[in-house]
């Protein structure tokens, strides 16, 4: 019995596409290679019609924040990091209408932080330098070799030591901080330890660099212990420094692995003399943060209205981290003295569906412009099934504007992996639909809603995690099959069927070299414009190993080769080309961990 599944397009949200990429001849490979990353191509809606800023983004999992006036220009410029040693830079413009943070780069000035970073000005000049981690576990500084309008970054010293000349250890699970606590002039560098103790360090004059001199102060400053509510437990943490309470000392925010809120330790002393020996309390009073644990927090008066307003980046804890894969980057803006209210879950509004994202593009519509599909491992907000969301083009084939459209309507399974193609001649993008367990489900596309063909049309030998990319294979004028698996192969199933009945056999051994060692997830494009496909194939921690096509249109043979086209992509990557703008030169599009879609335009 077959099963109907409406898609029908409905709602606003607007997405950055990617045109279909123009096959690059042999004497302009090099042009090929040239590829520049956008976030923001087209317009993307959500299901209420509301912009999304940076569809493009990639999405967030653990986001580490901190605000800063990076070019001294009088506002707070944004820094988040995602993932190991990369930096994201948003600069803060005033003039621009709506949304006023735009994206820069995904690798602030090449550097690389390690699993945290701090901007501070560590040699009191009045621009800031960087702390970052250095593996493992100790703390790198880069000077500013340029000044506050201009930074310029270079390494100074790979691991920042005390007066004994020791390296300075911080776990490298947890984010110090740096601060003047009791007004004398002198840094203080905090690190908190993984027993849930603070640690102080006090400058006391410049080392040949001229960075400070560290001199341990005590292992347990003002004997603050944090342990989880009703218990003992503490673990990785991180800390902000700022005065919330308008006394003139500063408070101490902190996120803990076993904490679902963010602790306030307020200071009760005074700007000279500090005094922590309350009890933390949970964060904003009254109505604390309830999240996965570990907030990172970072403050800033973002509406200019004079009032500090919390951030936090959720990096999941100890409490169902799968709940905040896709809502971890909350804004509390300060409404009141004191009171705070929940703007957003997301202030860095992108396409993010959790984790293990795996896009398609096709005409589901037939109004002869892509539309895209979104799945993921498994949904935050229904964690009994993977979920793959619609973004409707409702622009035209050359300035298309992508709206949410909702979701499919599937049997609950995980790690769903759509693909589209015209399998049965009918001139509608039809889907294939990997699953978990390794079989793959065949939808014929009934003029805009999908029926259910066959629901294993095919299924892997061995192995599960099926993840099916369409081409044709042989030349002979019908789309055949290549399935990516959990253990990294391929399965290559031919189809002996007709451009009008598809019908898939596997052929054993075959393409027997390519693979990589986890989650191989296939995409074809003649990136050298010799008239066969050629093969980009994702991986879970490898990047995207390239196989060029040095066999025939009628009989492919794939040999590995250095990735042709320069591009940079996150683990469990799983790569796409499409023409989403209608242009007639591909773009580059890839799924991740991080649950979004990265886009490259040539």
């Amino acid at each position: 019995m077959s099963r109907i599944i409406p898609i029908a397009l409905i709602s606003f949200f607007i997405i950055s596409a990617c045109a279909t990429l123009e096959p690059a001849t042999n004497s302009n490979l090099n042009e090929s290679k040239e590829y520049r990353q956008e976030v923001t191509p087209f317009p993307f809606f959500d299901e209420n019609g509301d912009p999304i800023h940076f569809p493009f983004l990639g999405g967030f999992n653990a986001p580490r924040p901190q605000f800063v006036d990076i070019d001294a220009d009088g506002d707070s410029d944004l820094f988040v990091q995602e993932n190991t040693g990369n930096l994201k830079h948003f600069e803060y413009r005033e003039e621009i209408t709506g949304f006023p943070l735009i994206w820069k780069t995904d690798k602030y000035k090449g550097l690389d932080i390690g699993e945290w970073f701090r901007f501070v000005d560590l040699d009191q000049d009045g621009d800031y330098d960087l702390l970052t981690e250095q593996p493992y576990s100790y703390i790198r500084v880069y000077r500013n070799e340029g000044n506050a309008t201009d930074p310029e970054f270079e390494l100074a010293v790979d691991s920042l030591r005390d007066t004994r000349d020791e390296p300075i250890f911080s776990d490298r699970q947890n984010i110090p901080n740096v601060t003047d606590i009791d007004n004398d002039g002198n840094l203080d560098l905090f690190i908190g330890r993984l027993d849930g103790t603070l640690t102080r360090y006090e400058s006391i004059g410049q080392d040949e660099n001229g960075f400070p001199r560290f001199e341990l102060v005590n292992q347990r400053f003002e004997n603050i212990e944090i342990v989880k509510q009703f218990g003992t437990m503490h673990g990785a943490n991180t800390m902000a420094f700022m005065d919330i309470d308008g006394d003139g000392d500063q408070d101490i925010f902190w996120g803990d692995f076993f904490e679902p809120s963010v602790l306030l330790l307020e200071n009760r002393g005074s700007p000279f003399n500090p005094d922590f020996q309350g009890e933390p309390r949970p964060f904003p009073v009254g109505e604390p943060v309830q999240t996965s644990g570990y907030n990172a927090p970072t403050l800033t008066d973002w509406g200019k209205d004079g009032d500090v307003d919390l951030f936090l980046g959720v990096l999941g804890g100890a409490y169902n981290a799968n709940q905040t894969l896709a809502e971890n980057f909350l804004f509390y803006e300060q409404t009141g003295s004191g009171t705070y209210e929940l703007i957003t879950q997301q202030f860095l509004r992108n396409l993010d569906v959790g984790n293990e994202s795996i896009p398609a593009t096709g005409d589901i519509d037939g109004d002869g412009d892509l539309d895209l599909m979104l799945a993921n491992k498994i949904d935050p907000f229904n964690r009994n099934s993977s979920i793959i969301y619609l973004y409707e083009n409702r622009g035209t084939k050359t300035s298309p504007e992508y709206h949410q459209n909702g979701s499919l309507e599937l049997p609950d399974a995980y790690h769903y992996a759509p693909t589209l193609g015209d399998l049965n001649g009918d001139g509608l993008d039809d889907m294939l639909l990997g699953r978990w367990r390794g079989g793959v489900a065949y939808y014929e596309n009934k003029e805009g809603t999908f029926e259910l063909f066959d629901e294993t049309i095919f299924e892997l030998p061995r192995g599960s995690n099926a993840v099916p990319a369409m081409a044709d294979l042989d030349g002979d004028g019908d789309l055949d099959v290549m399935v990516g698996a959990s253990g990294g192969s391929i399965a290559y199933f031919e189809n002996i069927g007709t451009p009008d009945e598809p019908e898939f056999q596997l052929v054993e051994d075959a393409f027997s070299n390519v693979e990589v060692r986890h989650r191989s997830a296939p995409a074809f494009y003649d990136v050298d414009g010799d008239g066969d496909v050629d093969l980009f194939l994702g991986s879970k921690v490898e990047g995207i190993q390239f196989y060029r096509n040095v066999g025939t249109k009628q009989e492919a043979k794939f040999r590995v080769e250095e990735l042709p086209i320069r591009i940079e992509v996150t683990q469990f990557n799983s790569p796409h080309f499409a023409d989403l703008d209608g242009d007639g030169v591909m773009e580059f599009l890839s799924g991740n961990k991080e649950g979004g879609i990265i886009y490259f335009r040539r």
